[in-house]
């Protein structure tokens, strides 16, 4: 049997957990697909499936060779498209994933757009504050905030953020606005553990910087929550720029402490490393990449 087509059931019954789905999912037989897995694991020369009654469950070997095989048939369908020409109209599926404030406010106008401009493409935006595996969840472009670490992956550098500490008016005018950072200490803090678990903030340029030890009064798991109670003039946060940009705007928050700010942090669109740009992909990192170069609030 062609290799590629045994590949493409592997990847089916791996991903279905169930001989029977992936026969479904390819619309073959069951007895047709059950042939192909023998097939390539006699051609390989190792076991790829464990099998019971219950479940069908992939080997360590087969871990390592589903996701090969994913790349490779991924690539396959970017090799004919990029074979199709430029202009050929973006189509299929595509997951996107960012930090769930970041991700509300500057990807989905984006992904929006984006819909509106390619009816053939179907999105899934992951919204979440931690870190995903690219690789591992089947995620075609990121949204990144900080430095990266060395990979595989291609970054596209699209502005800048910074961490900054707010609060209400109506709370420095009750409380007064702290000069120095150990001022903190007399103040009311609100810490987003959506930030930072930690409650020690750290202040002043890389070269020399020093930590303040904060007890919060208010402890969140969420930067919506931390600023809510920040404009309800509860005390003083620490949150990105961009989270706050609406309200410093309409003047229910403002900065503090802004000369012992940190260094600026990066935003990137990350995307898988291919020798062929997928239509789909290539199209949305240029709309992404262009709506948030624009945008005054990540310079």
């Amino acid at each position: 049997m062609d290799k590629l087509h045994l590949m493409t059931v592997f990847v089916a019954v791996s991903e279905e957990e169930s001989f029977v789905g992936g026969a479904r999912r390819l619309g073959m037989s069951p007895p047709a697909v059950t042939r192909a897995i023998s097939s390539l694991e006699t051609k390989l020369g190792v076991k790829l499936l464990h099998r019971t009654t219950r479940y069908v469950r992939v080997t360590e070997s087969g871990q390592r060779y589903l996701d090969d095989a994913r790349r490779i048939l991924e690539e396959v369908i970017e090799a004919d498209e990029a074979a199709a020409g430029n202009n050929a109209a973006p189509r299929g599926h595509l997951t996107v994933t960012a930090p769930v404030l970041f991700g509300k406010m500057f990807v989905m106008p984006g992904i929006i757009a984006y819909l509106n401009r390619n009816p053939d493409v179907t999105v899934s935006a992951i919204f979440l504050d931690r870190v995903v595996n690219m690789l591992e969840e089947g995620i075609d472009v990121a949204v990144r905030i900080g430095h990266l670490p060395d990979s595989s992956m291609r970054a596209i550098g699209v502005g800048w953020v910074k961490r900054v500490l707010c609060a209400s008016p109506d709370y420095l005018a009750r409380h007064g606005v702290p000069i120095l950072p150990q001022d903190l200490h007399k103040q009311t803090i609100i810490a987003a553990t959506g930030v930072s678990s930690a409650v020690e903030w750290k202040f002043g340029p890389e070269s020399s910087p020093f930590n303040v030890r904060l007890k919060p009064r208010l402890t969140v798991t969420s930067n919506d929550a931390a600023i809510e109670a920040a404009r309800c003039g509860l005390g003083i946060a620490r949150l990105m720029s961009y989270q706050i940009a609406p309200y410093l705007a309409a003047g229910e928050l403002k900065i503090v402490l802004s000369e012992y700010e940190n260094a600026p942090l990066p935003i990137h669109i990350v995307h898988r490393e291919s020798k062929f740009g997928s239509a789909k992909v290539r199209s949305f990192i240029d709309l992404i990449t262009d709506r948030l170069r624009a945008d005054e609030h990540l310079k």
